[in-house]
């Protein structure tokens, strides 16, 4: 019987840590979107927020916003301009361990998003 109740507490304090640390991660993300929400307002005020690098690899006015947010990393992609207007192609949240870099599937989905993009506004 006590080894039962004990297996039972232990469980019972396992799925608190995980639903601490999904609220965590929700906070987590929805601060990170308020932050690229105020960031792309920036850009779309002709200002060039700090955060914004360009992205390698696909030619110029392709461009990245990198912001770390309580530990976790988020990335929005954007085209500079075409025509007036910002596009926005791509956002996640990098869950990448094995460096800095972008993930290879973000990058194919960069990629293929920008070709669509391109071809749908000739």
């Amino acid at each position: 019987m006590l080894a039962s109740r004990r297996a039972s507490s232990a469980a019972s304090g396992g799925n608190r840590r995980v639903a601490n640390r999904q609220r965590r991660e929700s906070r987590s993300a929805q601060g990170a979107q308020l932050e690229m929400a105020r960031v792309l307002t920036i850009l779309a005020e002709g200002r060039m927020p700090n955060i914004a690098k360009p992205l390698t690899g696909f030619g110029s006015g392709v461009m990245e916003l990198a912001l770390r947010c309580r530990g976790d990393a988020f990335r929005v992609v954007y085209a500079l301009r075409i025509g007036d207007d910002i596009w926005v192609v791509h956002a996640f949240q990098k869950k990448s361990k094995t460096g800095i870099s972008t993930p290879k599937p973000e990058i194919a989905l960069i990629h293929k998003r920008l070709k669509r993009l391109k071809e749908r506004l000739r």
